[in-house]
């Protein structure tokens, strides 16, 4: 137990529904009414605000659940974030190939994230009641998350087309779709038809994205806890600082050369924990002592081999450098005369 009086549960939920909806409508109406080009610096900030947010909240989770409440919210809030960062490329993907104009961007992961939000509560109610009902769901979701570890190792998704996806082909034969767009809106009217614009096209297939990884990630968070209140609040926090870790993935995707093996390692490892748990119980500490050295272990050698590529692409500027000198070298001296002559 914690350390706060017992706060009733429809008080619990309706208070923190309350407080994302405030957060949302101040980060949209307030310091981001203005469309502009996200930079590095402000990303950067962002970022920092939402996870200390978080990490708030956990501190509020521990004062009014205790402490093995507080670590599942951390673990959970980790796991998603991590399983999130890999959804991101995809996003990268997305805008490049529709090409959406950055100062667009942001407006449209902000309603992805709405949209986001209810889905991943929608599924977290149904996960949470068929795992009272029937709790061998868990070992399903077990094998899903090695299915889901291999996947992640073989399957890349550097040849993603969202053009070409089957959301887009089948929103274009209900709704006129319009590649151009008159300051950033989703639906216009033009010669006197609506029709909906390549954002509101970027939009569903972000939307379609999420919700193809919430698939891989919630199942995750069942392996920490069943509690639907902190399976809801640690995804919800997760998501909400996506926005701003996109403009600094965007910025610095080079440096996540090995972040998929780091996944593939925890989605596998929570997998054997749900399918094991029976006769082998791991401490929710422990398991998140693994998780976060395995991440920090994919950063650190990302990071490195970057700078081994970036070292050796020096070396070969240099190399290319002398030689064009020695040749340069050489044909003066051809062109010199001779004691002969």
């Amino acid at each position: 137990m914690g350390f706060l009086p017992p706060i009733p549960p429809l008080i619990l939920w309706s208070g923190f529904v309350a407080m994302i909806v405030a957060m949302l409508l101040a980060d949209l109406i307030i310091f981001h009414k203005r469309r502009h080009i996200i930079t590095v610096k402000e990303a950067l900030a962002w970022t920092g605000v939402w996870i200390s947010l978080a990490l708030l909240f956990n501190l509020f989770v521990w004062l009014e659940f205790g402490h093995e409440a507080a670590l599942q919210f951390l673990t959970g809030y980790l796991i998603e974030k991590s399983l999130s960062v890999d959804n991101l490329f995809v996003i990268l993907l997305i805008f490049a190939s529709l090409k959406i104009e950055e100062r667009f961007q942001h407006e449209v992961l902000f309603w992805g994230i709405i949209g986001a939000l209810f889905m991943r509560g929608s599924l977290i109610i149904v996960g949470t009641a068929l795992v009272e009902r029937f709790h061998w769901v868990l070992y399903v979701f077990g094998v899903f998350l090695l299915y889901a570890a291999y996947k992640l190792l073989v399957k890349r998704d550097d040849n993603f087309d969202p053009r070409q996806s089957w959301i887009v082909r089948m929103t274009s034969k209900v709704v006129p779709v319009w590649k151009d767009h008159q300051n950033g809106a989703f639906v216009q009217r033009k010669n006197g038809r609506f029709a909906i614009t390549i954002l509101f096209v970027a939009l569903l297939v972000i939307e379609f994205t999420d919700l193809v990884f919430a698939f891989d990630s919630i199942p995750a968070i069942f392996a920490v806890t069943t509690n639907p209140f902190i399976i809801f609040t640690s995804n919800i926090f997760a998501i909400l600082g996506l926005r701003s870790l996109y403009f600094v993935i965007a910025r610095i995707n080079d440096l996540f050369e090995y972040l998929n093996i780091g996944l593939a390692i925890v989605l596998a490892f929570i997998g054997c924990k749900m399918l094991f748990e029976r006769w082998i119980h791991i401490p929710i500490l422990l398991s998140l002592a693994i998780i976060v050295s395995v991440l920090a272990a994919a950063m650190t050698l990302s990071v490195s081999h970057q700078r081994r590529v970036q070292r050796e692409e020096e070396r070969a500027r240099r190399r290319s450098i002398r030689e064009e000198a020695r040749r340069r070298i050489a044909r003066r001296a051809e062109r010199l005369p001779t004691s002969d002559d």
